[in-house]
């Protein structure tokens, strides 16, 4: 990738989900980035496989428009998510403005996501592992929404946990399968014509809890 190249212009080489490894954190919402990783590998066809060297499970291959792409998912736990990345990033000399981070927020409501080029890490200790890492903010991330806690705790802190490390409800999972479809959209569309376009087509887009039903 050309240093001249503008962030604007540069398109995902890797694309990594953030979650917890082992069953116990299986499809929780602080997972999300996992099975969205899941997901595409397994519309893409790519095989994903433990990778000692990059410390997670990762995979190659070619997304839908037959663009190379990698997939990672770290197996360091979500606070050293950083390490496995940029393990990754300096086996392939990606820069960070072509890794693409997708992960869960707590600010989102279910049925939301956003895709943006930079930021901070808002709070989440996946990110702050990622920027610290690869000391930069200035690469895309895909926020998917998993709500916040209901009602008022005694312990705020331990409701926060309970919530991210819960698992959805019957209703929120049909959402969240619909959420990965548009998830995969986003990204193919910002594989192909780069992130601005798929921001501006996708940052919009509601999958509502009760009827299903997406809307613009």
């Amino acid at each position: 990738m050309a240093s001249a190249t503008s962030s604007s212009e540069v398109k995902p080489q890797l694309i990594v989900g953030l979650g917890n490894p082992g069953t116990k954190y299986e499809q929780t919402r602080h997972n999300i980035g996992f099975e969205a990783i899941d997901y595409l590998a397994q519309i893409w066809k790519i095989p994903l496989a433990e990778n000692r060297k990059f410390q997670g499970i990762f995979g190659e291959g070619q997304g839908s428009h037959r663009e190379k792409v990698r997939l990672l998912k770290p197996q360091t736990y979500m606070n050293l998510s950083g390490q496995s990345i940029r393990a990754a990033a300096d086996w392939y000399k990606i820069p960070p403005e072509a890794i693409l981070v997708i992960y869960d927020d707590m600010d989102l409501p279910i049925g939301r996501m956003r895709l943006r080029q930079s930021g901070s890490a808002g709070g989440h200790n996946g990110m702050k592992s990622t920027i610290s890492h690869l000391n930069s903010q200035n690469f895309p991330r895909l926020r998917i929404g998993i709500g916040s806690p209901k009602g008022k705790a005694a312990n705020p802190d331990n409701q926060v946990v309970n919530h991210v490390l819960g698992r959805f409800s019957a209703a929120e999972n049909r959402v969240m399968k619909e959420m990965l479809d548009l998830v995969l959209k986003t990204i193919e569309l910002s594989m192909k014509d780069g992130i601005p376009k798929a921001m501006s087509l996708y940052n919009n887009r509601t999958i509502e809890l009760e009827s299903n039903s997406q809307a613009s």
